[in-house]
This record gives structure tokens, sequence and C-alpha cells, in this order.
């Protein structure tokens, strides 16, 4: 690379954080998170132990939003000032030095980007739950592989996880499994990962080797946690059908003998779910109920986008051929397509080892494109 090219995708880097800082409100920032420590210093902020939780959560995003801008702001910056000094100067190892860093930078911006299109309702935690498709156990041993893909991709993000329930399968898998998300923008970037994932593979399961294909569904919400703020989410007690039974497991002494684990189905969407993390019947009561209201949550907010397709509610007729969203292929060659943006890697097993992100990233970008594209298409009307 020339130094002018150099120097040319550099301005655009720049040019493109400087549209970023409008964007985030530095100022903004830094004057919300100043507001908040004040607040959690004042008497009595830490009486409501929920409240201040949230708020103290909203501040560490705002300061890690404003942390990771500055970092890369600078970084482009000094890089811009120390290649014109190094072309001024003569100095191609410098300008060779400053070219090998720039597909960092630039991934770095890019970083910064799909955050800006990510709204306040993404800043939460995420609740993932797997459900297998027709299929038996070559169905559940694929939701197992999807469950331990999405645990590895949240470990890579430096996300904690809290396993809600899993059920094993018959003789091998699952058949079905829910767990939290916890960390920055969690659902934000999980829920590209919302419908149905089909895997085309030879099956283990199979003495003549034959080739396979296999669907399971998957569900993300928004962990509500307990902030009601949200006036639609209404569950009444006689809108919920709600079942009691002991905890899965391959049992031993650690079997959990009592019922405390719960099943709760929402009678009119039919949304269920299954809580067995807790030792009490009351703590995993109160799990369900929140499973429900992100999922509720989650309906209102596809119906209003006009997005909402019924491969979300999980029914089981609808995880097959035709409603995929992303395409597992390892036999007779290895790729992975998402059906959705057409985006492809061949690294497959990579993808099932968590790496995800430029799936994510291609979703976000597309559907930003859309949103914008819709816009403008209302102003014009």
């Amino acid at each position: 690379m020339t130094p002018g090219e150099c120097r040319e995708k550099l301005q655009d880097l720049v040019q493109r954080m400087q549209a970023l800082g409008g964007t985030f409100d530095l100022d903004g920032l830094r004057h919300e998170i100043d507001r908040l420590g004040n607040l959690s210093a004042s008497e009595g902020f830490w009486d409501d132990q929920q409240r201040a939780q949230k708020l103290m959560r909203e501040r560490a995003s705002a300061q890690e939003t404003l942390k990771e801008f500055e970092r890369v702001d600078n970084e482009t910056t000094d890089l811009l000032e120390l290649l014109d000094l190094a072309a001024s100067e003569g100095d191609e190892g410098v300008v060779a030095d400053v070219a090998a860093q720039l597909p960092a930078i630039e991934a770095e911006v890019r970083t910064l980007e799909l955050k800006r299109m990510l709204s306040k309702d993404d800043d939460t935690d995420a609740i993932v739950t797997i459900n297998p498709g027709a299929g038996g156990t070559e169905a559940q041993d694929w939701a197992d592989i999807l469950l331990r893909m999405y645990l590895r991709w949240c470990e890579r993000r430096g996300f904690k996880t809290e396993l809600l329930s899993k059920q094993p399968g018959d003789e091998a898998g699952i058949k079905d499994a829910s767990f939290i998300a916890r960390g920055a923008n969690a659902y934000g970037y999980l829920r590209a990962e919302n419908g149905v994932h089909r895997l085309i593979r030879i099956s283990p399961f199979d003495a003549n080797k034959r080739r396979h294909t296999s669907f399971a569904g998957v569900s993300v919400v928004p962990d509500l946690g307990d902030d009601l703020s949200e006036g639609e989410i209404e569950i009444r007690d006689e809108d919920l059908e709600v079942s009691t039974m002991r905890s899965g497991g391959a049992g031993g002494q650690h079997v959990n003998r009592t019922e405390s684990a719960v099943r709760m189905k929402h009678i009119p969407t039919g949304f269920t779910v299954r809580c067995e993390a807790e030792r009490s019947q009351h703590q995993n009561r109160d799990t369900a109920l929140k499973m429900l209201r992100g999922l509720l949550f989650e309906k209102a907010r596809r119906e209003r986008e006009e997005a909402f397709e019924e491969a979300f509610l999980n029914d089981r007729a609808e995880i097959a051929f035709g409603s995929q969203v992303r395409t597992y292929t390892l036999q007779p060659y290895t790729m992975v397509k998402d059906e959705r943006t057409d985006h492809k890697v061949n690294n497959a097993e990579a993808v099932l080892d968590g790496d995800l992100d430029e799936f994510i990233e291609t979703y976000l970008l597309m559907n930003a494109e859309k949103k914008k594209k819709n816009a403008g298409g209302a102003q014009g009307d």
C-alpha cells in the first residue's frame, strides 16, 4: 500500500469516527456518567437495590462506550499524524507498519458503527431458548450442538451465562434448553439468531452413514428483569397455566427430589417456558415469569416492526424445511450460509465453536439498511 493510499484510508476512518461522535452524543454520555455517579453517592440510593443496580449498569455501559470511542479515535488520529511524519521523511518502514495496523483499526471502527445500530432496548441481557425440531435423536443432538455454540460465543465475548433449564434427550442431545446471557447489548447481538437453524451432515447415529438434515429453533428475548416500565407487558394470573415437576438430570445423590422445576404456559399466545435453575419452586416461578415477559415484549416489538413470524413461537411444526434462517452444511462440503443476508463462511467448525460475529454483524447491517430505506420511503409518502 502506498503512503497516499494509506493516508486516504486513514482519513476515511477519521471521518467515520467524527460521524460516530455526533451519533453517540459524547457530551451527553459524559454528563450522564457524572449524573449517575453523583446519584449513586446520594443518601438512600442503595435502599432500592434493583433500581440502583439497573442505574449502575446503565452508567457502566455509558462508560464502556465512551472509553471505547476515545481509544479508537485517538488511535486513528495518532496513526494519521505518524503516517504524515513518516511520509515527509521517506521512512518506508513506518509507512508499512501503519498499513499493517489498518485492518485492526478498521475492524474497531466497524464494531462502533454496529454498536450505533443498537437501540436502548437492545442493551439488556438475553434469554436464549433452543428446541429441536422433528427427527428425534438427530434433532436433539443438533440442538445440543447449538447450545454449545452459543455458550462458546458468550465466553468469547466475555458474557456471563446461567443455565435456566436443560432436558436431556432420549439417547443424545437435549429436548430443550434455556440460558441467560449477561453482558453489554447481549440481547441486541443475540436476537440476530432468532429462527430455525438447519444442519446437513453424515449422521453419527446412522449405521449406514447416510446424510441427514436436522432442524432446531432458537428463540432470543430480552431479560427485562424486574423493570415493569414496559406498560404493554401485562400478564394476568388467569392467563397462566403452571405445572411443577422434578428437575431433570441423570439422578444420583444430588438429584432434586422435590418438585422445584416449573413449566409455565401463557394461554392467550401459547408461549411455554420451563425453569429448573433454582432450588426453590418460588424462584423458578419468578424466573419463568420473567422469561414469559421477555417473549411477550419481543412479540410486541416484532409486531411493531411488521416482522413477526410464526416461527418465533417455537411451534415445532414450523421448525422444518423452508423456514430456516441459517444452514450449516458439514457434508459433502463445509459451509455455513445465512439465508437472510446470503453471508457465507467455509469454516463450519469455527462457526460451531462460537465464531458468530460475521453473521451477527451482517444481519445488523442488513436490518439498519432496511430501517433506513423504510424511513426514507415513509418520508417520501
